[in-house]
């Protein structure tokens, strides 16, 4: 189930890029967990023809970070070379490969059953010796179409026309057709998870849960096969969205979509944003290792002279609210709990992210004032009047009195 660290490791790792006439941007975070444990990949152009096609994943791995990260390397390769993917060559064409609906609907599906049974047959798998499995979203664009892809309960969500207009399912033990299947296997669902373990109903890896004899591979206690969504592309297309379950812990598909929507009118670095989302998702009690991909479209909202403004002056009245604070509490009093809790009913806070997608702010805010605070008042600095207290019941030498 996962063990802690004592304070969470907030380093970020980012990654972005352009063309097919997309932009995007990734942030990934251990967070609380012992180990990170996910992966991702973003590729513009594919080869083998696909030149105008663009694939994103997040892997969410779980016992171990192996399967996650194989599968970040491998399943677009494993997808996209498969004969049930490429379809017929069309000679009219010469060697340009256009997959039709049908064939990328089923080559994904075979995408996924050939790398779990490939990774099965790993010496350190076969052995027993590495037990990991990774939950799996993916998105792939073409000029027309978008295609996802969902095995476990990472989640991928679409914006369009100023709302989330679709969602992947997280497939869950609780789930009626997910509990009917492990039945089935002989499996039972505890506390929610399959034998009171596993916490998503399907996965690639996690082969203790896929030795029914008898059955086929999607028929196991956890099954390797996506359930594969099929979107037209439309003028109206904003971005997507694939993030695993440390973000949608905390956040609904309407909050994210609401809050990425608002930042893009701030700022055009869509890794900040994935970095905001992250931070955000981390104060509002994310426990787990956070991934995400913000894939936008060419009617993605731009930032705006109008939000720009709005957004200073929010972060002008928080810091009048703060200063107001300091002024009447006093410093000791005024803790970074105390302050948010002041700033809760704040008007004009960004939509979806709160107060939390503020706590940065505030506490930059904070520690710039207090210094002033304690300059004005004629306070010593904390830290400067312990060393002096200590000294003088050491009794080395006069406080004031440089040390040689």
């Amino acid at each position: 189930m996962g063990a802690f660290l004592d304070k969470p490791k907030v380093e970020k790792h980012n990654e972005g890029g352009v063309g097919n006439g997309l932009r995007f941007g990734l942030s990934s975070m251990q967070g609380w967990r012992v180990e990170m444990e996910d992966a991702h990949c973003a590729v513009i152009g594919l080869p083998y023809g696909l030149r105008e096609w663009s694939f994103f994943a997040v892997f969410d791995g779980h016992a171990g970070a192996r399967v996650s990260a194989i599968c970040a390397e491998q399943l677009m390769e494993h997808i996209i070379i498969n004969e049930d993917f490429r379809g017929k060559l069309d000679l009219k064409e010469g060697t340009e490969i256009q997959p039709s609906l049908d064939d990328v609907l089923k080559g994904i599906k075979t995408g996924f059953l050939n790398l779990d049974e490939k990774m099965r047959n790993m010496p350190e798998v076969a052995s027993g010796e590495d037990k990991s499995g990774s939950t799996a979203v993916c998105a792939i664009v073409s000029l027309s179409h978008i295609f996802f892809a969902n095995c476990g309960d990472s989640r991928a969500v679409l914006s369009r026309g100023g709302k989330c207009v679709f969602s992947t399912t997280d497939h869950k033990p609780v789930n009626p057709t997910e509990k009917e299947r492990i039945q089935r296997a002989g499996g039972s669902v505890m506390i929610q998870r399959v034998n009171g373990s596993l916490a998503v109903s399907r996965a690639l890896g996690d082969y203790e849960y896929k030795n029914v004899e008898g059955v086929g591979p999607c028929a196991q206690l956890v099954s390797p096969e996506p359930e594969i969504f099929c979107e037209a592309r439309v003028e109206d297309d904003e971005f997507l969205v694939l993030a695993c379950d440390g973000i949608w812990d905390v956040m609904s598909n309407d909050e994210l979509c609401d809050f990425i929507r608002s930042r893009m009118q701030i700022t055009g670095s869509l890794e900040s944003i994935c970095n905001q989302v992250v931070d955000t998702c981390l104060y509002k009690g994310s426990r787990d290792n956070m991934s995400i991909v913000i894939v936008a479209f060419r009617g993605a909202p731009q930032p705006s002279e109008e939000a720009i403004k709005k957004e200073a002056e929010l972060d002008a009245r928080i810091e009048a609210k703060i200063k107001e604070t300091l002024d009447s509490v006093g410093l000791a009093d005024a803790e970074l709990p105390y302050i948010m809790h002041i700033l809760q009913d704040m008007e004009g806070l960004p939509p979806g992210g709160g107060l939390s997608s503020k706590k940065h702010t505030v506490e930059n805010i904070l520690n710039r004032l207090r210094p002033q605070r304690r300059e004005e008042n004629g306070d010593p600095d904390p830290v400067t009047s312990l060393m002096h207290v200590q000294t003088r019941k050491r009794g080395d030498h006069d406080p004031g009195t440089a040390i040689e």
